[in-house]
């Protein structure tokens, strides 16, 4: 009888062990590669009190949010794509100053109905920015923007791509 408690207890100390090392390998990867994405929503003044019917009734905005993304680098250009969603295209402003490409937004908070409460506000509202260094100068002129499905899309001919002319040995 001790025997069987005593292989139950270190078979459950095992699985905890192991649960405890999957949690940690898991903040540890999104520390990693979601810190550069962890983005600041800026409130406007009375924003988070619009159309709720008491703070004590409503959880506040949260103020940081992910706004994942990624970067493809091809011959010819750099793609980026990040995801936004629900907002419209007349929210943004994209710009680009040197080897930096800086996206602006804002996402409003809409509620269809001011006779309910919140129970849980894990969505970020409000003014943000996101900036990403680009691996390559990039031609201003002819870089492009579409926004579908929530995601973002950014396509940055490269500068001065040259052709890449092979010489035959003789």
């Amino acid at each position: 009888m001790m025997d069987s408690v005593k292989n139950a207890s270190e078979n459950i100390s095992r699985r905890l062990s192991r649960t405890w090392d999957h949690i940690s390998d898991g903040w540890r990867e999104l520390v990693h590669h979601g810190s550069d994405a962890l983005t600041h929503f800026v409130h406007r003044k009375g924003e988070e009190d619009k159309g709720q019917a008491s703070a004590a009734s409503t959880p506040a905005f949260p103020h940081w949010s992910i706004l994942a993304g990624d970067m493809e680098e091809t011959d010819r250009e750099i793609v980026v794509r990040i995801e936004v969603p629900g907002m419209e295209k007349k929210d943004f402003e994209i710009s680009i100053e040197g080897k930096t490409l800086s996206l602006r937004g804002e996402k409003r908070f809409e509620r269809d109905t001011n006779d309910s409460k919140y129970h849980v506000m894990e969505r970020a509202y409000g003014v943000f920015q996101r900036t990403l260094p680009l691996p390559v100068e990039v031609n201003e002129d002819k870089a492009e923007a579409d926004y579908k499905n929530g995601v973002l899309t950014v396509r940055l001919p490269k500068l001065n791509v040259e052709k890449r002319r092979f010489i035959s040995i003789s």
